[in-house]
């Protein structure tokens, strides 16, 4: 059956003791919209899906002790969620930064040719965003680095 919500095949969910100020922060700070929230009667989140482009992540609270926010586990992050953006990055950054998002790394270009920075949500989480930038070959990289490389983008 085809998905009536045009998802993905892969979406990261994202865990928040607060989801319901999750969405407006990620609305201000990274530019996502909410394509469908679910609410109980009483108001409560039930779930939620934002999207940013082509990237689709679900927002949702600490449902069961399985799921947590950084906040419930000492900051920790055992995951990053990757955001491709086809421009304006540092700009992006910026955006993020006036928006209260802690700004772990600062924009910077990569050897494997995508410019990216890294950032913390106000419960911690771990964002990184991406945008290409130079199209880089895996000889160029290997010989650069001293990297064994399996595996590239360019084939």
């Amino acid at each position: 059956m085809k998905d009536p919500f045009d998802r993905p095949a892969s979406f990261a969910g994202v865990f928040y003791r607060n989801p319901v100020a999750a969405l407006d922060w990620l609305e201000q700070a990274f530019g996502f919209r909410r394509s469908m929230v679910l609410t109980d009667p009483d108001g409560a989140l039930v779930h939620a899906e934002m999207r940013f482009g082509d990237c689709l992540i679900v927002v949702d609270g600490e449902w069961c002790d399985e799921v947590a926010s950084p906040l419930s586990t000492g900051g920790r992050n055992t995951q990053s969620i990757y955001v491709r953006l086809a421009h304006g990055l540092d700009t992006h950054c910026e955006r993020a930064r006036e928006a209260g998002a802690r700004i772990v790394q600062l924009p910077e270009d990569q050897i494997h040719g995508d410019r990216t920075y890294r950032a913390l949500d106000p419960e911690g989480h771990l964002w990184t965003f991406v945008q290409p930038v130079r199209s880089v070959s895996q000889a160029e990289v290997a010989a650069a680095t001293g990297w064994t490389i399996e595996g590239w983008h360019d084939g």
